[in-house]
């Protein structure tokens, strides 16, 4: 008994069997390479079901979509092109660019510290003494840029 002849005589339960291999390898392998796969692997098994077709086409067919499926997924679900509500949300000291905040340590020869909420950050910007209000206008790192609030 050939492998060709196993895979024969399941018939169209070979594709939901490799469905739910490749479903299983989605979700320990990180990425999204097998759902592209296992989609394909469906699909021709509801054609095979459907239609009855040869399993020489029925590979053909299977073929044909996971490389259609993985094309269209790479050239409309790019993750690097989509829009975000929060574009700064990983970015915490660009969260504050254009709040005025309070200097608790006085901005000496450029450098000094201001107060946001709790956190005192360092601040860079014209001298300053304490508790004046300042408006942060950029921030270098964790060193905010600061101008004085007229």
């Amino acid at each position: 008994m050939s492998i060709y002849s196993i895979f024969a005589n399941l018939g169209p339960w070979n594709w939901l069997i490799l469905a739910v291999v490749l479903f299983g390898l989605e979700t320990v392998v990180p990425g999204v390479h097998f759902l592209w796969f296992a989609l394909s692997a469906v699909v021709v098994g509801l054609i095979a079901v459907a239609s009855g077709i040869a399993l020489p086409w029925q590979i053909v067919v299977f073929a044909v979509l996971a490389m259609a499926s993985v094309f269209l997924a790479r050239r409309f679900a790019r993750p690097d092109a989509a829009r975000s509500d929060l574009p700064d949300l990983n970015s915490r000291a660009a969260q504050y660019v254009g709040r005025v905040v309070v200097v608790e340590e006085p901005i000496r020869g450029g450098r000094g510290k201001v107060r946001v909420g709790d956190t005192l950050w360092q601040a860079a910007g014209e001298d300053a003494v304490a508790g004046a209000r300042v408006r942060i206008k950029g921030a270098n790192g964790p060193i905010f840029e600061v101008e004085p609030v007229t």
